[in-house]
């Protein structure tokens, strides 16, 4: 299976920024470069899948910050281009163009302090996506006025919030019944509270922008219900925005790269039953290089 004449039109037409061609006077630092907090004990796989994704969709640098110490690891040996860190010393490095956090962290005391810094020192100036245990430590840390316990800090324009139905029913204080019987409103309920992006995971992911306005993604599979599946979407969006590509395209075109590449395994028969989160990373890039050379073509 291959993308169709229409697919590739469509997506030219809908992400301009992620088409453009590379210059080749360029270094890894025009890639971006891009923080990673998570990783708590047992869970050093996460931050790992999620920065494997962010260098293969096209980021320059990625930094892996673990919620551990010491650290399980010193070196990821299939993925050295990998840089690990203490979760701590990574949110003082000033170096980041953008930040995911959340996959695999925990959510013990280092974590909510982790959380309470990301709030108040990142959040406002700096692209940043919040995944799996960052959006459980915000439900937590949000009050019933609509205030965080650190200090009264808005997300923004800047922000993105990837939830799964379970985690959207936290974030809102409902169940996950409620909130799947109505995803768009879910969607749009989680904007008004937070004032920054949300993509609802799920069978036809919803993306919401601050100002509510809502688009389904229609590309995936079953396959894509699998350990890491969901490490891989933030690494991917995160990559995109560390790259400096606007935030509708990188969260639209984050959910559908994700997406697609899993509907192209499936149609080479590998797959959906038993696809692993790390043999999506590969399709992705070559997704997204077809797409930049057929632009480039025209």
């Amino acid at each position: 299976m291959r993308l169709t004449h229409n697919e590739k039109n469509w997506f030219r037409a809908q992400f301009p920024a992620l088409v453009q061609p590379r210059p080749e006077e360029s270094h890894k630092g025009t890639f971006g470069t891009l923080h990673i907090i998570g990783g708590g004990v047992g869970m050093t796989g996460a931050p790992v899948l999620a920065g494997m994704a962010a260098l293969k969709s096209g980021c320059g640098k990625v930094i892996l910050g673990f919620n551990q110490e010491p650290l399980e690891l010193s070196l990821v040996a299939t993925a050295p281009e990998l840089m690990l860190h203490q979760a701590k010393d990574l949110m003082n490095e000033k170096s980041a163009s953008a930040w995911v956090f959340g996959c695999g962290l925990g959510i013990d005391h280092s974590a909510q302090g982790l959380m309470a810094s990301l709030l108040r020192e990142i959040s406002a100036y700096q692209p940043l996506l919040i995944d799996a245990d960052g959006l459980n430590l915000l439900s937590e840390m949000w009050n019933i006025d609509g205030e965080i316990n650190c200090g009264e800090i808005g997300l923004g324009a800047q922000s993105v919030l990837t939830p799964h139905p379970k985690e959207a029913a936290r974030l809102l204080g409902v169940s996950v019944t409620e909130v799947q019987a109505d995803r768009e409103g879910a969607a749009k309920r989680l904007v008004e509270k937070f004032g920054c992006w949300v993509v609802l995971k799920g069978h036809h992911t919803l993306i919401a922008a601050p100002d509510q306005t809502l688009w389904c993604n229609k590309t995936g599979n079953s396959g894509l219900a699998t350990a890491g599946s969901g490490d891989l979407l933030s690494g991917i969006i995160g990559s995109l925005l560390a790259q400096n590509i606007p935030m509708m395209e990188a969260a639209r075109g984050g959910v559908w790269l994700h997406g697609k590449a899993a509907d192209l395994l499936v149609a080479k028969g590998v797959g959906p039953i038993g696809l692993t989160a790390h043999e999506i990373i590969d399709e992705v890039r070559t997704l997204r290089n077809r797409l930049v050379l057929s632009s480039s073509l025209l």
